[in-house]
């Protein structure tokens, strides 16, 4: 035999006894502190604490990621009988289809001590080394509800579902890696799905096959379909964006760009370049800045930007990136560079966002310019101006962005806002004097809470912008700087309206766009598995209006044997069958009930109610005690009764003294809802949910979360005892109390119906579970 031969045989008896001899290097047992013989149950205890204390979204350790991947793939491995007998068997789960990875670790350590090159082997299916590239990209099911979907509101992703044993995948890898990184550099998420150990999240995102590739933006999939190339990624990624981000300018319309910073309330950014069309990267930053600026392109090289350029001295052979804001004979910030990198454009327009004296149009703006007061360092005042739109406050408007201009510091910030557009903020601070009526005001103000509270102090004449008006105001800030009690008066403001928001016909016009080009999307590109149900109803359809057609056809044969009624008796018929629908119709919309069918949610009900509750229908559940039981159940069917009319609500209310683990594991996955009041009972110093709603969906598995109303922050209650008998008045037959205490405990649910009706518009803010817990 030659010895070459021999050399090899010997390999080969070889490599079994050295994988079977080498210790396992991932063990589910341990990762999971379990025993071989413990049962599913214990198994999935274990699991379940683990995984909640090493969750990525709550632990802050650098190496939670990886610690709660490995817990997965052990329960992954250990909840599936096959999987666990292969493992207990062979040290393996078998997924390698037998070639465990323990053996291929092993043997690369052989032939490596052999100086072997691992590309002689030809072993295409090492995923260790193949995918060190998209282990930064790596996505699981509660990263992508909570992170990855908010996030594509800010800027669209790539996805890519993978899996072990995939020629294709292997095939598109340059491709992918190469585009990935560029486009990461532009702005654009990456995000990388294995289907073999993230099945929930591939068939949730409609991956079927794989490699897929789709992407994402504003919580909408699309699939690509085109071939794997460079620019069929880089124009997919660009048609997700919207057509409108950025506008064309030239020396016909940048006048009229530049001038709409008084109607959008924003400051408006010009790019000048010498590229024929809008760069990517610029698109893509318009997509992550379009809530805070609007967004223009010159190109330099068009006919006609001749006097563009010459009016803003613009060097057509670098691109320049100018700001501008309330004065649009001159840029507020300008920025020039050979070449345009993300992180310098984010550093310039984040210091550029709003402008000098930006007009308060929604609560979520005032937030932003004016923050809560966290620490004695980090106060923040705002001077706001409350002034009305025309010709007669141009003049005081004038005066105070002049007087903001020269007065900018990183402890002020200066707004205006018209108090005919938000008449509540304006009557909280001014109280309705008579010297301010058809005058402009400067009022100072701190932000206490999110709830509404502020500290503020308003000069004490109206603002005319004069001389004396400057003085008395920099007096006051210079007062403030030392003397933050200056700030004596203090009220709650009620949340500001929204004022470009835009209307709910366009809203809903713009939704029943979406809906039909998904439609036309799918029906063109979906493959059989996904066109199946729709496949199954066209055809029955089909056959139920054949079938009709076909059973009239006979019974017309015999109905004309019977003679035809007389004109008289036909009218007659007709009119006495239209009244009745009529009348059916009408009676249909008239409530049956006079009072509010609230039952409880208890572990007998709870699959009906909740788990298997059908597509589209909701069930609002009360949090109570036994000790807050009455008074709560009052108000609340006080509040929700002009909603039972619709057959998708169903009202309950959850015992907190029974379920409260179930509902404090609910509301570990509303981290945007914390941080929860501190409200502990003096008993069992536990903190109090009475009083909260949840808005549960059962069958898409979220819940919208409705939080007590603390009292005290306004004078009066919502309703009364008196309203609720009155409302009761068909099924009264007790009177109930209207102590003090209950009156505080119904104060908790005041502004429930305006929740409700943001619920139905679907407004609210959702919350997404794995899964529904048991309700012991």
């Amino acid at each position: 035999m030659e010895p070459g031969r021999a050399g090899w045989l010997l390999l080969l008896l070889l490599l079994p006894a050295l994988g079977a001899a080498a210790p396992g290097e991932f063990d589910p047992y341990r990762v999971l502190g379990v025993g071989r013989s413990s049962s599913q149950a214990d198994i999935k205890k274990a699991y379940k604490r683990l995984a909640r204390g090493w969750h990525p979204d709550k632990n802050k350790d650098p190496g939670a990621e990886d610690k709660f991947i490995q817990i997965s793939k052990a329960y992954e491995i250990l909840s599936n009988e096959e999987k666990r007998a292969n493992f207990d068997r062979y040290g393996d789960a078998g997924e390698s289809q037998g070639f465990s990875q323990q053996q291929h670790r092993q043997f690369h350590r052989f032939h490596d001590g052999f100086y072997f090159d691992e590309s002689f082997f030809h072993f295409p299916f090492n995923s260790e080394r193949r995918d060190t590239s998209d282990e930064k990209y790596l996505l699981h099911f509660s990263h992508y509800i909570n992170e990855i979907v908010p996030d594509s509101f800010k800027k669209p992703y790539l996805i890519k579902i993978t899996s072990d044993w995939c020629f294709s995948c292997i095939h598109i890898e340059p491709v992918w890696k190469e585009v990935a990184q560029e486009l990461e550099a532009l702005g654009a998420g990456i995000g990388v799905v294995h289907a073999g150990y993230e099945r929930r999240l591939a068939h949730h995102l409609g991956a079927h096959s794989t490699p897929t590739l789709l992407g994402l933006i504003n919580g909408k999939i699309t699939f690509f379909h085109n071939a794997v190339v460079r620019e069929n990624l880089r124009q997919f990624v660009e048609n997700l964006l919207p057509g409108n981000l950025v506008e064309k300018i030239t020396d016909k319309n940048y006048i009229r760009f530049l001038s709409h910073w008084r109607k959008d309330n924003k400051p408006h950014v010009l790019l000048f370049d010498h590229m024929p069309v809008v760069p990517l990267l610029y698109k893509l930053t318009a997509f992550a800045y379009r809530d805070y600026l609007s967004f223009g392109y010159v190109y330099v090289g068009l006919q006609g930007t001749e006097e563009l350029s010459s009016q803003y001295n613009i060097n057509v052979y670098t691109p320049t990136m100018m700001i501008f804001k309330e004065h649009i004979d001159r840029p507020a910030d300008v920025v020039q560079a050979r070449e345009m990198k993300k992180q310098l454009i984010d550093d310039f327009l984040s210091q550029n966002k709003f402008l000098m004296v930006a007009r308060l149009t929604s609560q979520k703006l005032f937030q932003e310019l004016c923050p809560v007061k966290k620490s004695h360092r980090q106060r923040k005042h705002c001077v706001v101006l409350l002034t009305k739109e025309g010709e007669k406050f141009a003049e005081a408007y004038e005066a105070f962005l002049t007087f903001a201009v020269a007065n900018t510091k990183d402890t002020l910030r200066f707004v205006h806002i018209y108090s005919d557009q938000q008449p509540e903020f304006a009557d909280a601070l001014l109280m309705d004097e008579e010297k301010y009526h058809g005058k402009s005001a400067v009022v100072i103000l701190e932000r206490r809470n999110n709830a509404g509270k502020i500290a503020y102090k308003a000069l004490e004449e109206a603002w005319q912008g004069s001389k004396e008006d400057n003085f008395i105001l920099l007096d006051l800030l210079d007062q403030l700087r030392t003397d933050p009690g200056l700030l004596s008066s203090e009220t709650v403001v009620a949340d500001l309206n929204d004022e470009l928001a835009p209307m709910f016909l366009i809203r809903w016009f713009y939704s029943t766009v979406d809906y039909i080009s998904d439609w036309w999307d799918s029906l063109f590109h979906s493959n059989w598995r996904e066109m199946m149900p729709l496949l199954s109803l066209l055809f029955s359809a089909l056959f139920i209006l054949f079938g009709t057609v076909i059973v009239q056809a006979f019974s017309d044969s015999s109905d004309t044997r019977d003679a035809p009624p007389s004109g008289k008796e036909e009218t007659a018929a007709k009119t006495e069958k239209n009244d009745a629908s009529f009348s059916k119709e009408s009676n249909s919309r008239i409530p049956k009930k006079s009072f509010v069918e609230v039952t409880e949610l208890t572990d007998i009900n709870y699959t009906s109610n909740l788990v298997r509750l059908r597509p589209g229908h909701m069930n609002v559940v009360l949090i109570l005690s036994n000790s807050t039981k009455t008074p709560l159940l009052q108000k609340f069917a006080l509040e929700v009764y002009m909603f039972t009319g619709s057959s998708s609500l169903h009202f309950s209310f959850l015992s907190l003294d029974k379920h409260r683990e179930w509902l404090e594991y609910l509301l570990e996955f509303a981290q945007d809802a914390a941080p929860i009041p501190n409200q502990y009972d003096k008993h069992f110093l536990e903190r109090d949910y009475t009083g909260y709603v949840l808005a549960l969906n059962g069958h898409k598995k979220y819940f919208c979360l409705f939080k007590p109303h603390r009292s005290g922050d306004e004078g009066g209650t919502l309703g009364s005892c008196e309203d609720y008998d009155a409302l009761q008045h068909a099924e009264a037959r007790g009177k109930s109390s209207c102590s003090p205490g209950s009156r505080s405990i119904k104060n908790k649910l005041h502004k429930l119906s305006f929740w409700m009706e943001r619920l139905l518009e679907g407004s609210l803010q959702r919350f997404y579970i794995p899964s529904w817990p048991a309700l012991d």
